[in-house]
């Protein structure tokens, strides 16, 4: 019976085989009986050793007397005596994110029944842990596995199995990373880049396997022969001739298919080392599950790799963590509000401000679950019989369930959410609030994959020139903008939109209308009219006539992207803020713009990512429309109160000079210079404010790249103070709170009621 073992389902009902009888439907019902066939068919447990919904009873309030999902001892005997526990299995709907916070009260179920193992579940992905049964766990040691049943008397090999935690660093795994680009360097001879290429297929091949709940935890070199066999033996052949390929291939195409939404690579991609290189490589990173490593040990590490396999030659793609912290820190970005970097290189702003919020959001959410608990959890609780205690002790857990649901971003691209995904907190941050393009290919397909292993938020990056409107990336949008351009080279004057920045998708033209507005679609419609008419990228440009520069045009993109109040943190060449050439480009921008902040910061910095010209950082704020008004109005009265003190002298010009007009209008010209100069600092007399300038001398990294002392931590503090203190903008965090309805969880965001589903 137990080899057959199948889920069963009915309608709105699953069958339990432990407790003999027909269950609810639940997504966390469905995943615990998927598990329990899974306990048979793969680790080799029987039913009868095997029990559900076990009350598990402690002394510690708030946490006991409550129900283990599933239950496993060494044996039937050991069930029916009811001795120790030997594993402990909880189960989480699939959309519940696997928080290691969240899980310390069943890996106290696990230590009260005397269990040696504790697994949480939900399907998609799955995380094993030993249990210290002498302490309440302040911490849970993750390990790579639980034993399979023909083992559980052989304690050497159970000892081995608890012994093998699977907690690395993020220096490990970057080392990790960077001996596999070595196995690729030293077998297939290809450039640092084309073997970062197929590195990160193999990393993705390896993160869509251990998704997978069908499949053994790990990647295993093991399990890929073992696999390979299987395909050459009974499957290749019935495959259509064009799908006969190697089995290596064969897993890296049903990789595409999984991120075929993500772009991630193009239809015609293979592998391109040899097999030998792709087993050893496999060897090396399977004893590390992708799918459970947290996000912030992956992300650093994959990022920190980008660096040194890049480090030179595209370099400059690479903004150094410390700057790209620092300016983050400086904007302080809000949840609701929209941002983008339009050249996004590795993706560096785009994640640190994807974290950024994302830790906002879960301390937000962190701070009710305390006040839930205390709630919940009071001197009445401990007076209550033990069922009610029970009933306390469930609602709080679906509560959980239900908050945790509202902080997870869905495993699935934003199509295919379903309205209540779309609605969750971070699913808004991550699909409808982080936006990126880049020109190159390689590096916009890099930074969709650093996004990813840095926990999602890559939906919204394109590859695309980055001075041309796509997708969601249009003019008057964004609340943020943070970026470091290109520096030093041209557009050149004849340079025209091509059909490539053409948008000719008719469906998506309607999905646009509806997610993005009618603004969206207006713009779309006139760069479409523009390539018709064969503009030059130039002529879109007010600076265009002044200079081709792209740091000059993408500090003008970067202005004309925001909304009004909107702010923005560049990286530029300290030349454009003393080259006398650039005067009008600076002009330009005091006239639309305040400058909040300039930083200036040491070559040093950047010298490690390959750059030599010396950088600053420039902090704007676009203007809103009442300070649009203000300098306009103080514009106007300098101009009437230098036009009105020069006027006697040009009369004078004028009847002097009536019968010479080439040097009438040399005289005039003179004096119309210096009347510009002279409104200009009228101008900036009567919309007068104060810009902190700061000369910082150590930023956190040497010309080798190592660390050093950091100045711009004080800077960014200190600058927080007098953002404050002067209200520089108006933060436009919105009003997110929560509470119970019953059985329901309520979110009110600015006084809007939403029911949040799991």
């Amino acid at each position: 019976m137990n080899s057959t073992i199948e889920v069963k389902i009915d309608g709105n009902k699953i069958y339990s085989p432990l407790r003999d009888k027909w269950l609810v439907l639940t997504p966390e019902e469905l995943v615990r009986q998927n598990y329990v066939c899974r306990l048979v068919k793969v680790y080799g447990y029987t039913l009868e050793q095997m029990d559900e919904e076990l009350k598990v009873n402690n002394a510690h309030r708030g946490q006991g007397k409550a129900r283990a999902d599933i239950v496993i001892w060494k044996s039937k005997e050991d069930k029916k005596k009811n001795k120790a526990a030997f594993i402990v299995v909880e189960c989480k709907a699939e959309n519940v994110k696997i928080r290691q916070e969240d899980y310390y009260q069943g890996a106290n179920y696990a230590a009260w029944s005397g269990a040696s193992f504790f697994v949480t579940t939900n399907e998609k992905e799955t995380k094993f842990f030993r249990v210290d049964k002498d302490s309440m766990p302040k911490y849970l040691d993750e390990i790579i596995d639980i034993p399979q049943a023909s083992i559980i008397d052989d304690q050497k090999k159970v000892n081995k199995l608890l012994s093998q935690t699977k907690a690395f660093s993020r220096d490990e795994f970057a080392k990790l990373l960077q001996k596999c680009h070595n196995i690729i360097r030293n077998n297939d001879k290809l450039s640092p880049e084309a073997a970062f290429d197929e590195i990160s297929k193999i990393l993705f091949m390896k993160i869509r396997y251990e998704r997978s709940p069908d499949e053994e935890v790990l990647f295993s070199l093991e399990k890929f022969r073992r696999d390979e066999q299987q395909f050459e033996k009974n499957i290749k052949k019935h495959l259509p001739k064009e799908a006969q390929m190697p089995y290596m291939q064969y897993l890296f195409k049903a990789t595409k298919d999984e991120f075929a939404e993500d772009k991630l690579f193009d239809s015609y991609e293979t592998i391109k080392i040899k097999q030998y290189s792709f087993e050893q490589i496999v060897k090396e990173l399977e004893k590390y599950n992708l799918s459970a490593t947290s996000d912030d040990i992956k992300g650093i590490a994959f990022e920190h790799f980008l660096g040194t396999t890049f480090r030179g030659e595209l370099g400059q793609f690479f903004t150094p963590r410390t700057i790209v912290d620092f300016m983050v820190e400086i904007l302080d970005p809000q949840e609701g509000e929209i941002i983008c970097d339009p050249t996004c290189g590795s993706g560096g702003f785009l994640i640190k401000s994807f974290e950024y919020i994302r830790e906002k959001i879960e301390k937000d959410v962190e701070n009710y679950k305390k006040e839930l608990k205390a709630k919940l959890f009071d001197a009445k609780y401990e007076k209550l019989p033990e069922k009610e205690q029970l009933k306390v002790n469930e609602k709080y857990s679906n509560i959980l369930k239900k908050l945790n649901s509202d902080i997870n971003v869905p495993n699935k691209s934003y199509s295919k959410q379903t309205d209540a995904e779309k609605n969750r907190r971070i699913s808004k941050l991550s699909s409808s609030c982080i936006y990126g393009t880049d020109a190159n290919p390689r590096m916009a397909r890099t930074s969709k994959m650093n996004m990813i292993m840095h926990g999602d938020g890559h939906g919204g990056v394109h590859h695309h020139d980055g001075l041309v409107n796509v997708n969601g990336i249009f003019e008057n949008r964004f609340d943020v903008i943070l970026t470091n351009p290109p520096f030093g080279s041209r557009i050149e004057k004849d340079y025209k939109l091509s059909e490539t920045d053409r948008f000719y998708d008719a469906d998506k033209l309607k999905e646009y209308a509806k997610r993005y507005g009618d603004e969206c679609v207006k713009q779309i419609k006139e760069l479409n009219q523009a390539i018709d008419n064969g503009q030059k990228i130039l002529d879109r440009f007010d600076l265009g006539k002044i200079s081709g520069l792209t740091e000059v045009l993408f500090m003008e993109r970067c202005l004309k992207l925001l909304k009004p109040g909107g702010r923005m943190g560049i990286v530029l060449p300290e030349g454009v803020l003393n080259n006398s050439n650039l005067q009008k480009v600076r002009d330009y921008f005091e006239s639309e713009a305040k400058i909040l902040l300039i930083t200036s910061i040491p070559q040093d910095v950047f010298i490690a990512s390959g750059a030599t010209i010396k950088p600053s950082l420039l902090f704007f704020k676009r203007f809103t429309e009442e300070e649009k008004k203000q300098y306009a109005e103080a514009k106007n009265k300098a101009t009437k109160t230098i036009d009105k003190g020069y006027a006697s002298l040009m009369q004078q010009i004028e009847d002097k000079y009536t019968n010479n007009k080439k040097t009438k209008t040399k005289a005039l010209k003179e004096i119309e210079a210096k009347k510009e100069i002279e409104i200009k600092e009228k101008t900036k007399e009567l919309f007068n404010y104060e810009i902190p300038i700061v000369q910082v001398e150590k930023a956190g990294i040497t010309t080798t790249g190592a660390k050093c002392e950091n100045e711009l931590e004080d800077v960014a503090k200190e600058f927080k103070n007098y953002r404050d203190l002067k209200g520089l903008w108006t933060i436009n965090k919105p009003n997110i709170s929560y509470r119970m309805s019953g059985e329901q969880l309520i979110r009110i965001t600015n006084g809007v009621e939403e029911v949040i589903d799991e």
